[in-house]
């Protein structure tokens, strides 16, 4: 007697490797258009992309939004990625930051009003005053030089809001530290910043 048929969902299913295509590797072979190079690089980045996105976003839709457009990106934009100049996780989490920023750039934008508002109790400088001069002559090591007169709390303040685009309550959050006190600290901060880089208004 023949022996029966093995069901279909029995039947043995040929498996990755344990050490299976690098990165790198899939990165190139999605270049060329390959679907499945992308399925699998979508397993291997989707986990570490997400966990950066929702950091800054915070907001769980959002994030989810946010690190499929950047897997999107990455498909679309194979070909300018060059395995001699880094790594694949490296080049998809500077997107995934650069998106995530502007995720929450846009999203304050909506309350901006509000936050400058905050800025304009003190000394009688209007936050527009304050901070377009201060962006208007913007050198780096300028900058870092400066930064280092801050409280430690005024320059974690200042670099978490204004250069990795935290909200308010996302630095009080982070910091530990009353929202209103983040405000204060962000105003006094931005006002000594001002000083040292010998900003008029």
């Amino acid at each position: 007697m023949d022996e029966p048929a093995r069901p279909r969902h029995m039947a043995p299913v040929p498996s990755e490797t344990p050490a299976g295509p690098t990165a790198e590797e899939l990165m190139v072979r999605v270049a060329k258009g390959d679907e499945r190079a992308f399925e699998l690089l979508y397993d291997q980045l989707a986990g570490p992309i997400f966990g950066l996105v929702r950091r800054i976003v915070r907001d769980a839709a959002q994030s989810e939004e946010v690190a499929q457009e950047v897997l999107v990106e990455l498909w679309r934009t194979a070909t300018r990625y060059a395995p001699d100049k880094g790594s694949a996780l490296n080049w998809a989490m500077t997107l995934a930051h650069r998106r995530a920023v502007d995720r929450v750039r846009s999203a304050r934008a909506s309350t901006e009003r509000e936050q400058k508002a905050t800025f304009e109790a003190a000394r009688g400088r209007p936050f527009d005053e304050v901070a377009e001069s201060v962006a208007a002559r913007l050198e780096r090591s300028q900058v870092r030089r400066c930064l280092s007169f801050l409280t430690d709390l005024q320059r974690e303040s200042v670099l978490l809001a204004y250069y990795q685009g935290y909200t308010y309550r996302e630095v009080a959050e982070v910091l530990s530290t009353p929202q209103g006190t983040i405000k204060t600290r962000l105003r006094d901060g931005l006002i000594r910043l001002r000083d040292c880089l010998g900003v008029t208004a």
